[in-house]
């Protein structure tokens, strides 16, 4: 009885303390309580009457009983819903178990229990409200996953020690499991807010440069043919930048891109992408899926980051690369071969974890820097997965191979229907592949024993100066399909290299035109008489590595200056732009030639043919027949072009 009224008196005398003195919040210490001293005039958003201290949450003699420690608010019974993604190892859900440390953090954090229901005071009257980043809610798949369902299971990215010793690779041993088990309190110290001076969010030790996440996650770590989605991110440009961010930018808590490190994409609560933990835009972007989001905030221009980035999002303003929409968004355990998917977000053709900026621009055919990392699939099948992948045009063939699904869309422009295909018109790996009879040497050297007059020593700017880039035996994928504005080659605004967004159908470098005709044939819809030569002319694109002049004066073929001149056909009627694809008979197939059935059509119903060593063709085309002998009959009906099989 007398214990009872002496606690009863302390506690009252406690509650009683007047609180009209109040000064400026202190500078919070390594071993201060910080925001968690409800005290008025500690700095707290959330304050109560009375100097209650650590008995706000503990009460030494009548808290909640059981194997809590003396705990006096009252305790969440709420049902979470854990964190999963399909890259996460860990199986099952489990709940924090009632009394223990992380139940003891929701019972505030989980947002459902006021603060200051209290078991031996009651309800305390509180003034304030929590920060909305503070409050996790009963949906914790936005949070870092805790309270695993053990034994925990082992992967290639966590450090080596943590499944079977249960150590994490913290050399202070501040960051620890908790039986076993990632809880609050393995990163969060509640009794002192300023451990880490800068970040100030109760974490147990400094966390710039992404210690916390490294003392449980390892970057080079090899297991067992795994792939670790961490590689490369030692020396990467995310672990390395200076550039100072603005504290606007909301990319987390330090001065530079390399002291945020992970925080800089990732949130460790209430983020933006659930899936990973991903980082909303600042400023706010609708409609964009989560993984370009995280990219956004520093790749959009504007003052986030100093020195900024390239304008990466500027871009996709122009024709570009489909964002994923409605349910095909992209998920990082997904297929490297994209069937019936198509989609393309920042990480399909980068990887943030490994990626560095251009410093100088490499030759093809090896990924360049800002592409470290990424996968790819083999150039000899297309379905090889490479992870990493080596060359540039590995990565494009996850979209542009051997999947299933891909579309013509109106959005890239007019695309010519070719004579000569392998199954699918679109799967690039055919017309690229050593059988090709001939193809721009992407995926291999340039092997043709023909002579080619019209190619220059160096490729050309867009403005038609000479580049440093030689026109060697090997090309890449983004030396025509570019930004329009890349500062490779010199764009107007030094823009980002690679095909993010053109003003040019089909992502093209520079202007490349095709002609076009109506599906009956007859009449031509798209011509270019007396050719503009220039830089910003119709043929610009193939002005990049041939000379036009010498191709207007016949020096490959006798009949280019009369058929582009006089009358007025572009580069697409008869050349295929990537490769030709083996299985032709009536079509050699040498330079690239291909005819455009929608432009092409039959004389008098025999197959369309072309044979490069008589350099005569059989066809119909602009109403002048072309016959076996090298003769043209002008005036002629053309056979409708819709008739016109292509051959496969």
């Amino acid at each position: 009885m007398k214990k009872a009224l002496l606690l009863t008196m302390l506690m009252a005398g406690l509650l009683g303390q007047s609180s009209s003195a109040q000064v400026a919040a202190p500078t919070i210490q390594s071993d201060a309580l910080g925001m968690h001293n409800l005290t008025p005039g500690s700095g707290s958003s959330v304050t109560v009457q009375g100097s209650l201290g650590c008995t706000f949450c503990h009460a030494p003699h009548s808290g909640i009983g059981g194997n809590t420690p003396l705990w006096n608010q009252t305790l969440s019974t709420q049902t979470y819903t854990p964190y999963t993604s399909t890259t996460y190892q860990q199986q099952g859900s489990t709940q924090p178990t009632l009394g223990k440390s992380t139940s003891l953090c929701l019972s505030c954090h989980d947002g459902t229990v006021a603060v200051g229901q209290t078991a031996v005071f009651g309800k305390i009257a509180a003034t304030g409200s929590m920060n909305n980043m503070d409050v996790l809610g009963t949906n914790l798949t936005t949070s870092h996953p805790f309270s695993l369902v053990l034994p925990m299971k082992d992967s290639a990215n966590l450090v080596a020690t943590l499944v079977p010793q249960q150590k994490t690779a913290d050399p202070t041993g501040k960051i620890q499991l908790i039986n076993g088990n990632v809880e609050c309190i393995s990163c969060h110290n509640p009794h002192a807010q300023a451990v880490d001076p800068v970040a100030q969010k109760f974490l147990v030790k400094d966390s710039s440069n992404g210690q916390m996440c490294l003392a449980c996650h390892d970057p080079n770590r090899v297991m067992n043919g795994q792939v670790n989605l961490l590689s490369g991110w030692t020396g990467s440009i995310h672990a390395v930048a200076a550039n100072q961010v603005a504290l606007a930018a909301n990319v987390g808590s330090y001065s530079t891109v390399a002291l945020n490190a992970c925080t800089s994409c990732h949130m460790e609560h209430n983020a933006g992408g659930p899936a990973r933990l991903l980082r909303p835009a600042t400023p706010a972007t609708p409609g964009v899926d989560a993984t370009t989001q995280a990219c956004i905030t520093c790749h959009a221009g504007g003052s986030n980051v100093v020195p900024a980035a390239p304008n990466v999002y500027a871009e996709f303003a122009k024709i570009s690369h489909p964002f994923p929409v409605g349910n095909n968004g992209h998920d990082e355990a997904e297929a490297v071969v994209l069937n019936n998917n198509r989609h393309a977000t920042c990480v399909d053709c980068h990887s943030p974890h490994a990626s560095n900026p251009m410093a100088t621009f490499t030759e093809p055919p090896t990924l360049r820097p800002p592409q470290t990392g990424v996968s790819g699939v083999s150039g000899l099948d297309g379905a090889t997965v490479l992870q990493p992948a080596v060359n540039q045009f590995e990565n494009c063939l996850r979209c542009h191979g051997v999947g299933p699904g891909k579309q013509v869309l109106i959005k890239y422009g007019y695309l010519p229907t070719r004579l000569v295909f392998t199954g699918d018109p679109l799967n690039l790996v055919p017309q690229f592949s050593t059988t090709a009879t001939s193809s721009h040497p992407v995926a291999h050297d340039r092997s043709s024993p023909l002579p080619q007059p019209s190619l220059l020593v160096n490729m050309t700017n867009i403005n038609g100066t000479s580049s440093p880039r030689l026109v060697g035996s090997r090309i890449f994928c983004t030396d025509c399909h570019n930004s329009d504005d890349n500062r490779e080659f010199g764009g107007v605004g030094s823009g980002p290299a690679g095909p993010h967004g053109s003003i040019y159908p089909h992502i093209l470098e520079r202007n490349y035109q095709t002609t076009q005709a109506t599906v009956s044939g007859g009449t031509v819809t798209n011509t270019y008489p007396t050719p503009d030569l220039s830089p910003q002319g119709p043929y610009a694109m193939c002005a990049k590595c041939h000379d036009l002049s010498k191709i207007m004066a016949n020096t490959s073929w006798p009949q280019h200056n009369s058929h582009v001149s006089q009358d007025g056909f572009s580069c697409s009627v008869c050349h295929t732009a990537h490769g030709m694809s083996p299985g032709a008979a009536s079509v050699t197939g040498d330079r690239l030639v291909n005819f455009d059935i929608n432009v092409v059509g039959q004389n008098q119903g025999a197959p369309i043919s072309y044979n490069r060593g008589a350099n005569s063709c059989v066809l119909m085309c602009h109403n002048v027949a072309h016959n076996p002998d090298g003769t043209v009959r002008a005036n002629m009906v053309a056979t409708p072009r819709g008739s016109v099989a292509p051959i496969k």
